[in-house]
């Protein structure tokens, strides 16, 4: 590496420290304490996430020792933010011009203060839980000095964004309650005693379910990428990537979005995701003749997508789990089309620049298989994966049956042959070194030895995905297995793999793995303490909305703005959320926005006909939450790649956003259209059928959006483009103006219409009547057809009694019986909808027979095939 390079890259590193870990580099004491203690908080949670303290209190129960050794989910919360708070003033400096070298006395102080205060529920738990919501006046006080340390050990490790915010809300929360009553944001809840008990003293603020979702989940995560990424999988990914895609035109970028998915896989930070594949991606791109702008741009559209791809999607997938009260393995089915077409359409926006520009790719570094050789071996290397992965499935269920008591031994044993296989197959091929992207001659590696040389990282990583989608375990206990399988190869690789090579096991050898290891539970820790606090400051937020009901007070208010219009509502909450979402880290970036927006779009919707599923509504806002990373001026993501190409951040961030604009897109697509998200598929196959018409969607607007296909665009092939991929993703919008798919009945049919109607399906009912805060509204509400025999059976499986007034309404232009809810049984399914006693049905929507919308792919393909060709027809003629 060059010096110059060498020195750009030391900066990169530096600027990675001081947002992931912080700045400071002291010596002596003071650096131990930093080590030890990130060391410390990494084995704890590794202990917490484990069925160890089960075990353990099983033993000494069984030896008659009266000893607690199981921590409870609070007390947990307590001490991951303890040993957060204190990393946090020990590792940041408070302002740019404090030491760095060396830790200041009134840190200390911070330190050891915060991380007592964090404790507090474990040192005063009688005493809380005798006067539980109503604290004393040492309580308050621990209260205000807890808030105020968090809040400050965030700005010392986030900066001063997500604090602004929470002190907003508290000074709300505050003074709220002397707003005029007719205000739509004032409250009644804003006593100190009040604040604080919600804040510190419950697990409804700081050590709220955002917190709790950091400590069970997120920690054992972010550990589990760090041992990755120390053990050298960044590097693997980064290599073959560029083995198979380097020589295609503009293969450097495509290449990037490859190695940036897969390290998005693992990481929960768009800018350490920049720099960890930017810094050999970014000069390759230059290379073969991308701008500096175009190239920070691709690697910043790649790294932010990688925070929406299962199974981590930045760490907010297991808060997600929390929020919408969904399964993992559902809420990753659901996330993952999404993120795998706007990939896909990433790698076509490279192409297509790549084609404008006349780009070409490296040179290769081997000669090119016959056509039908690579068919023949892609065919082969499906079918054993196939193979094993059926052999595997069916195989350990087998051994469960048979082995129930030693099924864990035999599978242990089971992984433990398939790692000396697979390291042995490692030995026979040459150690992966990591090239320098700034030097003359760059050469693409060779596939094979480039895929064989890292064969043994795949182990833990199908681990993980194993114990969350077939073995159905928590994400914590999953973390926690794909954690010791890494733990056990790095400990393992270096000898092993000198042993098949028939080379000496030396004792620095076997040392260096034991370093390897402490060296990444010290980075898990000290990455960990940047979210935790995020997490913690988040809750603020939460508590506050909690609290006042700010949330509904919201949707009041982008309601009023939006008119009724759903359209303008969405867009306006988008814009919001990429406001909210500045400069804040994923994991926070989700809690605010999702605190804040999804609340609106629920109550909005419901109000204006729009009833989609909650994982599309906390899907769109954490979509446009982290398009932030993009968008100037605060697109961090956006500076960090400037930095090492050297372009402008702010014309690298506008690069970079419209390069996202098929990222951005895809959000309203899915509200309207759920079966992006694969919900509710209706026949064998559709899940296909969704995808590729999807993909061809998503490029047909990326070409329209890049104005090029084969060739430049003419005006008309643009319009015909965007209508085609409009009518891809959302064919129901057109067909309902063919053949409506519903029809509207009076409320006085409900019940016969009910016991007609197939169970299962959805029908639609508006209503009018009071909402929870005494407000007057009209909204909609979806219920599923019950089972039973007779229409009134089926209506009381629903929770409803109605009954039927002198009145009269009017219900598409007809006078009709007014239809009054009498009665909603509690916990049923009328009282989850929000229907409630006193309420007006305005009329009942039914489905009808109808051709299926899918008859629209038809004609939308044939235009986009058509502009192709026609296109093709124009090159070909030029």
């Amino acid at each position: 590496m060059s010096v110059e390079s060498k020195a750009d890259y030391d900066d990169l590193q530096d600027m990675v420290a001081s947002n992931d870990t912080g700045g400071r580099t002291p010596s002596g004491l003071a650096k131990k304490a930093i080590v030890y203690v990130a060391i410390l908080w990494s084995i704890f949670q590794i202990y917490y996430a484990s069925p160890l303290p089960f075990v353990f209190q099983e033993w000494l129960t069984q030896a008659g020792i009266n000893l607690n050794v199981v921590v409870d989910d609070t007390k947990a919360r307590s001490i991951h933010l303890a040993f957060a708070m204190f990393l946090a003033f020990l590792s940041y400096p408070a302002f740019a011009t404090s030491p760095k070298h060396r830790i200041p006395k009134i840190d200390w102080v911070f330190a050891i203060v915060g991380a007592c205060l964090a404790l507090y529920y474990i040192f005063f738990y009688e005493g809380l839980v005798k006067r539980f919501g109503a604290p004393n006046t040492q309580d308050i006080i621990a209260g205000c000095l807890g808030i105020l340390l968090v809040l400050e050990a965030t700005r010392r490790s986030l900066g001063l964004p997500l604090v602004i915010i929470a002190i907003v809300f508290l000074i709300y929360n505050f003074f709220g309650q002397y707003f005029p009553a007719d205000w739509i944001v004032s409250h009644r809840s804003g006593s100190l005693s009040q604040i604080i008990n919600q804040q510190w003293i419950t697990t409804e603020g700081v050590f709220g379910v955002a917190l709790g979702v950091s400590t069970k989940y997120v920690f054992l995560f972010v550990l589990f990428g760090a041992l990755l990424d120390k053990a050298g999988a960044g590097n693997y990914f980064i290599k073959t990537a560029f083995a198979y895609l380097g020589h295609l035109r503009g293969g450097p970028a495509k290449a990037a979005v490859v190695s940036s998915a897969l390290t998005g896989l693992i990481s929960g930070s768009s800018i350490a995701n920049v720099v960890t594949t930017g810094t050999f991606t970014i000069p390759m791109m230059k290379r073969v003749g991308f701008t500096k702008e175009k190239a920070g741009a691709v690697e910043v559209a790649s790294s932010v997508n990688g925070q929406i791809m299962p199974p981590v999607m930045g760490a907010a997938a297991f808060l997600m789990i929390e929020y919408v009260n969904m399964p993992y393995s559902q809420l990753i089915t659901h996330a993952f089309l999404p993120a795998l077409i706007s990939y896909i359409a990433l790698v076509y926006i490279v192409h297509l620049e790549a084609c404008k520009m006349n780009l070409q790719g490296l040179p290769r570094a081997e000669e090119p298989s016959p056509i039908l050789v690579f068919l023949l071996r892609t065919v082969a290397s499906i079918l054993v994966i196939v193979g094993l992965a059926i052999g595997v499935y069916y195989g350990l269920g087998w051994i469960r049956d048979v082995a129930e008591n030693y099924a864990f031994i035999i599978v242990c044993a089971f992984l433990a042959l398939w790692y000396l296989f697979a390291i042995r197959r490692v030995a026979s091929y040459p150690d992966l070194e990591a090239d320098d992207p700034n030097s003359d001659i760059v050469s693409l590696p060779k596939r094979k030895p480039t895929v064989n040389a890292g064969l043994h990282y795949l182990i833990p990583v199908v681990v993980l995905l194993w114990c969350l989608m077939v073995e159905m375990l928590s994400p914590g206990l999953s973390a926690f297995w794909g954690t010791i399988t890494l733990i056990f190869i790095q400990l393992t690789q270096r000898p092993l793999l000198n042993f098949f090579r028939k080379e000496t096991v030396t004792k620095e050898i076997i040392k260096q793995g034991i370093r390897d290891v402490v060296d990444s539970l010290e980075a898990g820790g000290r990455n960990m303490t940047g979210i935790a606090l995020a997490t913690a400051t988040a809750g603020i937020i939460v508590g506050v909305v909690a609290l006042t009901g700010f949330g509904v007070q919201l949707s009041s208010v982008i309601e009023l703005l939006s008119m009724g219009n759903i359209v303008l509502m969405l867009i306006l909450v988008a814009i919001f959320s990429l406001i909210l979402g500045m400069g804040l880290p994923t994991t926070a970036n989700y809690i605010v926005v999702s605190s804040l927006m999804a609340t609106v779009i629920v109550e909005v919707g419901r109000q204006n006909g729009l009833i989609v599923p909650l994982i599309a509504v906390h899907l769109f806002v954490f979509y446009f939450g982290i398009m932030a990373d993009v968008t100037p001026p605060v697109g961090l993501a956006s500076f960090a790649a400037a930095a090492i190409s050297g372009g402008s951040p702010i014309n690298t961030g506008m690069v970079a956003f419209k390069y996202s604009l098929r990222t951005a897109i895809l959000p309203f697509l899915f509200i309207f259209n759920t079966d992006l998200l694969l919900i509710d598929l209706r026949y064998p196959g559709h899940g296909w059928v969704v995808f590729i018409t999807a993909t061809v969607g998503v490029l047909a607007f990326t070409s329209a959006t890049m104005q090029y296909i084969v060739t430049k665009n003419k005006w008309w092939e643009t319009v015909l483009l965007v209508v085609a991929a409009f009518a891809l993703f959302r064919p129901g919008f057109f067909m309902d103006r063919i053949y409506p798919s519903e029809r509207h009945i009076e409320p006085v049919h409900f019940a016969e219409q009910l016991l007609e109607s197939k169970v299962g399906q959805n029908v639609t009912l508006k209503v009018e009547g009071l909402n929870p805060y005494g407000k007057e509204i009209e909204f909609y509400a979806q219920l599923p057809v019950p089972e039973g025999s007779t229409g009134e059976e089926r209506l009381k499986n629903l929770g409803l009694t109605l009954i039927q007034t002198d009145e009269k309404i009017e219900v598409d232009g007809v006078e009709t019986p007014k239809v009054v809810i009498d009665m909603v049984e509690i916990d049923s399914p009328a009282a989850k909808a929000g229907l409630n006693w006193d309420q007006t049905i305005h009329y009942v929507a039914v489905p009808q027979d109808a051709p299926a919308k899918d008859w629209i792919f038809i004609p939308a393909l044939l235009v986009v095939f058509g502009v192709v060709a026609n296109q093709r027809r124009r090159v070909r003629k030029s």
